[in-house]
């Protein structure tokens, strides 16, 4: 059975392990990359599907502006392992995710992906038309959808990151033990 759940810290190195897994060293490359580096995820936006107590899936939004400084979420990675495809556990978190979403009263999210699997949650490449990501990207890979009807309407520019910036993380600083007298 197949539960979704709110990330937790402690996930954070299944997380990667998964993503690791499922996308390679070039999911650091990629232009969606470069929105999310040095930020932290939208609150409440990140979720993790179990299945018997191992992290199989993962689905996190983070806040942008786009174009024109409307806000906005970017969906992304999500991935499921490769064991647990097939099951529906992406769209379960899918669903779940974009129902958040809404409930907390965003009202577009866009992302880049295969636009066959993600059209059936509503995405097109039609309600980007007007935006550009800040790198290269597939125009046909490029979709959004609205949360709140009209929310894309109009929306035109470059897409930019936003929301809270991720602190260094801080390391103790490790004492020497005081020398002693032979």
């Amino acid at each position: 059975m197949v539960h979704i759940r709110d990330e937790a810290p402690a996930d954070a190195g299944a997380r990667e392990a998964l993503l690791d897994r499922a996308f390679g060293p070039a999911r650091f490359a990629k232009t969606c990359e470069r929105l999310r580096e040095g930020r932290l995820p939208a609150a409440g936006l990140s979720l993790v599907s179990e299945q018997d107590g191992t992290l199989v899936g993962t689905l996190r939004f983070w806040h942008v502006a786009l174009g024109d400084g409307r806000p906005g979420l970017m969906l992304g990675p999500l991935a499921v392992d490769a064991e647990a495809r097939c099951g529906g556990v992406g769209s379960a978190l899918m669903r779940a995710g974009l129902d958040r979403a809404r409930a907390l009263g965003h009202e577009a999210v866009i992302l880049v992906g295969d636009a066959p699997y993600y059209e059936r949650f509503g995405f097109s490449a039609e309600a980007t038309e007007r935006l550009a990501m800040p790198g290269p990207v597939d125009r046909d890979r490029f979709l959004g959808v609205e949360l709140k009807p009209g929310a894309l309407a109009s929306a035109a520019g470059v897409v930019r990151p936003t929301g809270a910036v991720r602190l260094p993380e801080r390391r103790a600083a490790v004492k020497s033990a005081p020398k002693r007298a032979a």
